[in-house]
């Protein structure tokens, strides 16, 4: 999954597409001819103390990208909002899939669009505006329980849903390393596992100095992830992350075969 921010404040690549849908879509192309099986399109920064954008501002940025890709490519696209009305004029723009960094709980309409367009729905797990578990894992299940009875009551299937356990939002560096560590224990959940470490702080962190881009640390976590179960992966980097994870299933396939 390719990182696309049409932002004007992301933390890695906010400003570089914000406005101009001719250089948005030729970035997401780039990363298609890299190998992204999915493109992940945001018009609104989810870094810590960014500032909100109305709703109108947020689909004046992202349905015009996402009108544009779905000409020119049959890429599968994802809308990065956590707004059941940015969502549904995303899908009927042409998105397949809805990427909620709150899982379903901030807005009560999100589920129900989902439900209704038949959009795939991605579930992030985030320690924003909540009271967290000190437990890295049974925060998870805490949050995912509740996100789960949303969709239930929604009548979406299982089979549509892609679960996300949030590093770095709202973890400090040693939950992420712990939810790292103990990824496995989330496949109990029964969901796909989505994971963006892309350049987040902790992966800069643990290299030991200050480095805006860290893709080769970043496709290190992915091989990691992968090792321990997880499905997809969201980057922004796409070539060193796509290398290190056919490597990582090599390596995974001949140990099946031994």
């Amino acid at each position: 999954m390719g990182i696309l921010n049409v932002t004007p404040d992301s933390f890695s690549d906010g400003g570089r597409f914000e406005g101009n849908v001719d250089l948005a879509v030729a970035a997401a192309l780039r990363m298609v001819e890299e190998g992204a099986d999915i493109i992940d399109i945001g018009g609104e920064s989810t870094r810590p103390g960014a500032t909100p954008v109305s709703p109108q501002e947020e689909q004046d940025r992202v349905l015009p990208v996402i009108e544009r890709l779905c000409a020119c490519s049959d890429v599968l696209i994802s809308v990065d909002t956590y707004r059941a009305e940015t969502a549904e004029r995303a899908v009927a723009a042409g998105a397949h899939i809805v990427n909620d960094v709150y899982g379903a709980q901030k807005d009560p309409a999100m589920a129900e669009v989902a439900a209704r367009t038949g959009a795939g729905l991605c579930l992030m797990h985030t320690g924003r505006e909540r009271t967290k578990l000190p437990d890295v894992i049974d925060d998870q299940f805490h949050f995912f329980e509740r996100s789960m009875e949303i969709v239930a009551k929604a009548g979406i299937p299982r089979d549509r849903l892609v679960w996300d356990p949030g590093f770095g939002f709202a973890k400090e560096r040693d939950e992420n390393l712990a939810l790292m560590a103990r990824l496995p224990e989330l496949r109990a959940m029964g969901l796909p596992i989505l994971v963006g470490t892309s350049r987040k702080r902790f992966v800069r962190g643990a290299i030991g100095r200050e480095e805006p881009e860290p893709d080769v640390a970043t496709a290190a976590t992915s091989v990691l992830l992968r090792e321990r179960g997880a499905h997809i992966f969201r980057v922004h980097a796409i070539l060193p992350n796509r290398d290190a994870l056919r490597v990582a299933d090599a390596v995974l396939a001949a140990g099946v075969r031994a």
